[in-house]
């Protein structure tokens, strides 16, 4: 099987080298530059324009399967060159939550498009939605943008999402609309790289395909940070969805999209829509695969920091 992953943020990177380290797959790495470094590793590597249908057509040729992790409108010129290169599957640049409980247009990013595009051709190209929730890599040290991850999300800082483990301080989403108990799905990039890559030799796709590192309430969260960070919160915003819509409506009279960008995140999470059934499916299909704990993860992250 050729497989062709297009895009090199560090998830991108981690399913290329799964695939190049773990499976018979010939393997192709698309990328809107050169990649000198790649290839000096091994990697075939293919420059793209997006703008050019010529052009990602050329890089797909025997192509049988398209893991994409660009968005907008190279994702739509991308699913369009694959239908007309006969790609039998593609996988859309979604992992996060499930898309129909997406519901912050700031959040979108053009993938419901792509989306629509792809249930458009679904007589031509099968296609899945790889839900994982919330990386753990949010919680990273110097943020998810020190991983290459979600760089142009406007969430990518440290302290951008719920906590801030340096200054422990947090905003935290605890409470649905209904008052309950706000759950959230997390899941480490490394491990959903291998359920990815795992799943590519199943016969057959579902419309989505779930996938849990660990799974608690907000509240939960924020104990564990507690306890790996060995200290307390200094300050703990507890929050429901009317207070983060009010706070919303402040920072769109302001002006204010990155705020805005955040604050959506929180919304979602707090109506737990990053939330997913346990067992996920692929942790059901594969149990010989034991994802990383968050809070193993976390300790290990924030290990050097005092």
């Amino acid at each position: 099987m050729r497989v062709a992953v297009v895009g090199t943020c560090r998830l991108a990177l981690l399913i290329a080298r799964e695939i190049h380290d773990s499976t018979s797959h010939q393997l192709v790495i698309l990328s809107r530059i050169a990649q000198p470094g790649l290839l000096s590793q091994g990697y075939q590597c293919q420059a793209v324009d997006y703008t050019n249908p010529s052009s990602i057509q050329h890089s797909l040729m025997g192509v049988d399967t398209v893991i994409s992790t660009v968005s907008g409108n190279a994702q739509l010129q991308l699913i369009e060159a694959a239908v007309a290169c006969r790609v039998r599957r593609f996988v859309p640049a979604e992992f996060e939550g499930r898309p129909s409980l997406r519901t912050q247009a700031l959040l979108d990013r053009g993938r419901s498009s792509a989306l629509a595009r792809l249930n458009h051709y679904r007589n031509f190209i099968q296609s899945t939605v790889f839900v994982c929730g919330v990386f753990y890599e949010r919680f990273s040290v110097n943020g998810m943008v020190s991983q290459q991850i979600g760089v142009n999300t406007g969430y990518s800082n440290e302290g951008d999402y719920i906590a801030n483990p340096r200054n422990m301080t947090a905003i935290a989403p605890v409470y649905d609309s209904s008052q309950n108990p706000s759950y959230i799905n997390l899941t480490s990039v490394y491990d959903v790289a291998r359920f990815v890559v795992r799943a590519l030799n199943m016969p057959s796709w579902p419309y989505e395909m779930s996938m849990s590192g660990d799974r608690m309430t907000v509240n939960q969260l924020i104990e564990v940070i507690q306890t790996c960070r060995g200290r307390q919160f200094y300050s703990v915003e507890w929050q429901n969805p009317t207070g983060l819509q009010y706070q919303m409506t402040v920072a769109q009279m302001a002006g204010d999209v990155l705020r805005q960008r955040r604050l959506a995140t929180l919304i979602e999470t707090a109506e737990s829509h990053y939330d997913c059934a346990i067992p996920a499916y692929l942790n059901s299909a594969f149990p010989d695969i034991r994802p990383t704990s968050f809070s193993q993860w976390f300790q290990h992250n924030w290990a050097s920091v005092p």
